[in-house]
C-alpha cells in the first residue's frame, strides 16, 4: 500500500508541473517554489528529528553543484518541456535517467564488467529512447521540448555522479542534507529572476494549488516517505516505485489532461523499462554490497531510492550514493 502511495505522490509531480504552468506561472516560478516549499517541508522534518544543517564550507560548495545538476537544472527543463509535451510523456522521458547514470559510469571508468545482460539492456533502453522521439517521423516528438525533457534525464544521471563521490559519509544526517540542498537550490534559482518574462495575468487558482501540491507532496513529503520506505522494508521494496513513475503518469495525463498517447509512445516505454529492469538485475547479481561501519551501513540504507536509484537503476558509482532529496528522482525528479 506505501509503495501504491508513494508512486502516486511521485508520479504525479508532471501532472503538477503541467497544471501549474496551464495555469499562468512560468517555468523559472514553478522551480523556485517548488524548491522553496520543498525545502520547508525538510527542514521541519529534520528539525523535529533534531537534525542540523551541514556547516562546512567544503559541505556547502559540493552541495552548490548538486543542488543545480539534482535539481535546479533539471526541474527548470522538465518545466520548460511541459510547456510543449504532454506531462505522460515528461515522465517517460524521466525513466531514461538510470541508462544515462549507466552510461556515464562507462565514459567516467566507474562502471566496469559490463555483461551481455547490461549491455542489451544499455541498448534496449536507448532503442526505446530513440522509438519513442521516432526522428524519422513528421508526428515524432524530437523537439526542443523533449530534447530539455532528456537533457533534464542527463542532468540527474551528472548529479548522481558527482553526489557518490563527494557527498557522503560526511556525518550530515540525510534529512539535513537533502534540505540543505534544496535551499542552495532555492537560492541557485532565485538569481535567475531578474532574467524571467514578466507576466500581465495572475496565476489561476489551480495553478497555484497545483504548485503547492508539487512543492509539498512530490517534492517534501514524498522524500520522507521514500525515507521511510526503505528504512522499512530496504531498497529493493523502495526501487520498485521507480518502475511505476512512467505508468503513473501516463495514466495520470490520461485521466485528468486527457492526453494521448499513441502505441509507439507505450511501446517505447515498455523497451525502456525492459532495458532499465536488466540493467538493475544485473548488476544486483554481480555487485557486492560495500563493506561499511556499521554506522555508514545504517545510513546507506536509509538514504533515499533517488539517490542510489532512478525510476529504478543504480548510480554511477559502486560506492552508496550520497543521501538526496527524493525530488532528484523525478519529476523531479
Amino acid at each position: 500500500m506505501r509503495i501504491a502511495v508513494l508512486a502516486l505522490l511521485w508520479g504525479s509531480s508532471f501532472l503538477w508541473i503541467k497544471l501549474a504552468l496551464e495555469g499562468g506561472i512560468a517555468p523559472l516560478h514553478v522551480t523556485i517554489v517548488r524548491c522553496a516549499l520543498g525545502a520547508a517541508v525538510l527542514l521541519v522534518l529534520a528539525r523535529s528529528a533534531r537534525q542540523r544543517l551541514p556547516r562546512a564550507r567544503r559541505i556547502w560548495g559540493h552541495l552548490l553543484v548538486a543542488a543545480l545538476f539534482c535539481n535546479a537544472l533539471p526541474f527548470l527543463l522538465f518545466s520548460i518541456g511541459e510547456q510543449t509535451v504532454d506531462s505522460g510523456v515528461a515522465g517517460v522521458m524521466n525513466a531514461t535517467t538510470p541508462l544515462w547514470s549507466l552510461g556515464l559510469g562507462l565514459l567516467l571508468g566507474t562502471e566496469r564488467g559490463l555483461g551481455p545482460k547490461r549491455l542489451a539492456g544499455l541498448l534496449l533502453g536507448f532503442g526505446g529512447t530513440l522509438l519513442i522521439f521516432a526522428p524519422w517521423q513528421q508526428s515524432g516528438l524530437a523537439t526542443w521540448g523533449a530534447l530539455a525533457l532528456l537533457a533534464a534525464a542527463v542532468s540527474y544521471a551528472v548529479a548522481f555522479a558527482y553526489m557518490a563521490r563527494h557527498l557522503i559519509g560526511h556525518g550530515t544526517p540525510p534529512l539535513a542534507l537533502s534540505a540543505a540542498q534544496l535551499l542552495a537550490a532555492t537560492g541557485l534559482t532565485t538569481l535567475g529572476l531578474p532574467a524571467s518574462p514578466h507576466t500581465e495575468s495572475a496565476p489561476t487558482l489551480t495553478g497555484v494549488l497545483a504548485l503547492v501540491a508539487l512543492g509539498v507532496l512530490g517534492t517534501g513529503l514524498t522524500f520522507h516517505l521514500n525515507s521511510r520506505l526503505i528504512a522499512d522494508e530496504g531498497p529493493t521494496a523502495a526501487a520498485t516505485v521507480g518502475y511505476l513513475l512512467p505508468v503513473v503518469s501516463v495514466g495520470l495525463g490520461a485521466l485528468v489532461l486527457g492526453e494521448e498517447v499513441g502505441v509507439r509512445v507505450l511501446a517505447g516505454m515498455a523497451v525502456v523499462l525492459v532495458g532499465v529492469g536488466l540493467t538493475r538485475v544485473a548488476t544486483a547479481r554481480t555487485r557486492p554490497e560495500p563493506h561499511l561501519p556499521s554506522s555508514d551501513r545504517t545510513a546507506a540504507r536509509s538514504t533515499p531510492v533517488s539517490a542510489r536509484t532512478t525510476s529504478g537503476v543504480s548510480s554511477t558509482s559502486s560506492q552508496p550514493t550520497a543521501p538526496t532529496p527524493a525530488t532528484c528522482q523525478g519529476d523531479s525528479m
